[in-house]
C-alpha cells in the first residue's frame, strides 16, 4: 500500500505516493529525475548524493539509504536543480568543465552537491577542506586533482560574484 510523501524537490512543492520500503532514490526515479545515480546501493559511493534540507538543516545524504517517508516536508535539491533557470549552468559545474573534472560522468551529480553543500557552509576552503567536504564520494576516473582544482575555482568565482 503506497503513502503520500510531501517534499519540495529543486523548489517544486509535490506529493509523491510511495511503498513504504522506497528509497528517496527511488522515489526521485518516479518523478525522471535520475541524476542522482545508483552505484553501490550501500551508501559507499556518494553517486546518489543529494541535499537534503530539514529541520535538522542542510546537509548531503545518499538517497539510496534514506527512505523516502524519511524526508517527508523536506527540501531536496538534485544535480537536475542546481542549474539556473535561463539553462546557465552554476559555477560549481561550470568550473568541473573548465579543470577537466568530468570525465566519465557517474560520479559528476553527486560531487557537485558535495561541492555545493561544502562551499553553502564555506565559502573560502583550502585543499584539505575540499578533500574532506567530498571524501563520501568516490571517483574512478580524475584521481580527484581535478575535482578539487574545479571546487576551489568555483569558490573564487562565486565569491567574485557576491562582492
Amino acid at each position: 500500500m503506497k503513502i503520500p510523501v510531501n517534499l519540495k524537490i529543486n523548489g517544486d512543492p509535490v506529493e509523491l505516493m510511495v511503498e513504504p520500503d522506497w528509497s528517496l532514490l527511488a522515489a526521485l526515479r518516479t518523478m525522471g529525475l535520475f541524476g542522482a545515480r545508483e552505484g553501490c546501493g550501500a551508501g559507499e559511493c556518494g553517486a546518489c548524493t543529494v541535499i537534503l534540507q530539514d529541520q535538522r538543516g542542510q546537509r548531503t545524504v545518499n538517497s539510496c539509504l534514506l527512505l523516502a517517508q524519511e524526508a517527508e516536508g523536506a527540501e531536496v535539491t538534485t544535480i537536475e536543480g542546481l542549474a539556473n533557470g535561463a539553462g546557465g549552468l552554476h559555477p560549481i559545474q561550470q568550473a568541473f568543465i573548465d579543470h577537466g573534472a568530468v570525465q566519465c560522468g557517474f560520479c559528476t551529480p553527486g560531487m557537485i552537491l558535495s561541492a555545493k553543500a561544502l562551499l553553502d557552509e564555506n565559502q573560502d576552503p583550502d585543499e584539505m577542506e575540499v578533500r574532506a567536504g567530498i571524501a563520501g564520494n568516490l571517483c574512478r576516473c580524475t584521481g580527484y586533482n581535478q575535482i578539487v582544482e574545479a571546487v576551489l575555482a568555483a569558490a573564487e568565482k562565486m565569491k567574485e560574484g557576491s562582492s
